[in-house]
């Protein structure tokens, strides 16, 4: 068996979408869990999505003058540098679909993307850095991994021949939920407003895991949208289309200034969890155990809270 059909057959039991751009060499440099996507996605039926990917890179080519198809270091940074800059932490936008409208804004580099389907209506008003647009009816793990299949391929160097990208969701035993929010006072990309995370949960009572109320949190937040109430703002203060239906009961605005710009956004109430704080997963930790001591009240409470893949914050209570 070859090394890309035993690649093929490692990969096959794994929830995920490898797209193969050449076959022709048979010599491949491969990187395992190079980097992961933390994003968000619009879709007509659930809204707002966050997910994380994980990123797994195959090239072929010929050995260059150091005798490598391309140096591990370099791979690792170049490409991780690529993701970082034109898709991760972004709110993903599938610019074909029928139930997305895409406006230019009036300021210069800003863009307004509303979602508008039976189900809901949602808005965002944004620095155009805050989206990633891809040629695609939906968000799927085939067209985000075509996309970053073509913009990889721009900047390989030329002894490169292929290239095998695979995205895929972590293997989570357990419960997990998909929440999207925004870090106003973050330095970096997390102070967008809409980009997220699929991130387990694990709670303890009394030191002995209990499946029934993380699964009871998963089905909470699930497809949520975590908004702090210092962000709100009246949704009749934002600029919104005339044919939406939109209204102070129905929907929650949010609406702050932040390094990168000015961030937007409408979104249905029953989308959304508001929180007196802010939205970072030291914080989330913490409400989530204080929400279940009140319940549990002479109970030790630990909840290991995740943001993405592998990393997260504890809380004692």
């Amino acid at each position: 068996m070859s090394l890309l059909s035993n690649w093929t057959a490692y990969n096959a039991g794994l929830s995920e979408t490898t797209t193969i751009i050449s076959k022709d060499s048979s010599l491949k440099l491969f990187v395992k869990d190079l980097t992961v996507i933390d994003a968000s996605y619009l879709c007509a039926q659930r809204g707002m999505v966050g997910e994380s990917w994980i990123l797994d890179v195959v090239m072929s080519g010929e050995l260059n003058e150091m005798s490598m198809v391309l140096d591990f270091s370099r791979v690792k940074k170049q490409i991780k540098q690529l993701v970082d800059q034109f898709i991760d932490h972004r709110l993903i936008v599938p610019r074909s679909s029928s139930n997305m409208r895409i406006f230019s804004s009036e300021i210069t580099d800003y863009s307004r993307v509303d979602l508008t389907s039976d189900e809901q209506f949602l808005q965002l008003n944004c620095p155009d850095e805050a989206f990633c647009f891809i040629d695609s009816e939906t968000v799927t793990l085939e067209s985000v991994t075509d996309y970053v299949q073509a913009l990889l391929l721009k900047h390989l160097p030329s002894n490169v021949s292929g290239l095998e990208i695979t995205l895929r969701p972590e293997n989570i035993v357990g419960a997990f939920y998909h929440y999207s929010h925004g870090l106003k006072k973050h330095d970096g990309n997390c102070q967008r407003i809409a980009h997220g995370h699929r991130s387990p949960i694990e709670i303890m009572i009394n030191g002995e895991r209990n499946a029934s109320i993380e699964h009871a949190w998963a089905e909470r937040w699930t497809d949520i949208y975590l908004g702090s109430l210092e962000d709100v703002c009246a949704v009749s203060a934002l600029s919104f289309s005339a044919d939406a239906c939109v209204s102070e009961e129905s929907h929650w605005g949010f609406c702050y200034q932040a390094p990168q710009g000015m961030f937007e956004l409408i979104i249905p109430k029953a989308r959304v969890e508001m929180l007196d704080t802010d939205t970072t997963v030291e914080l989330l930790a913490e409400y989530i155990a204080t929400q279940i001591k009140e319940q549990h009240n002479e109970a030790q409470v630990c909840v290991v809270a995740y943001e993405g893949v592998g990393k997260g914050a504890l809380f004692d209570c």
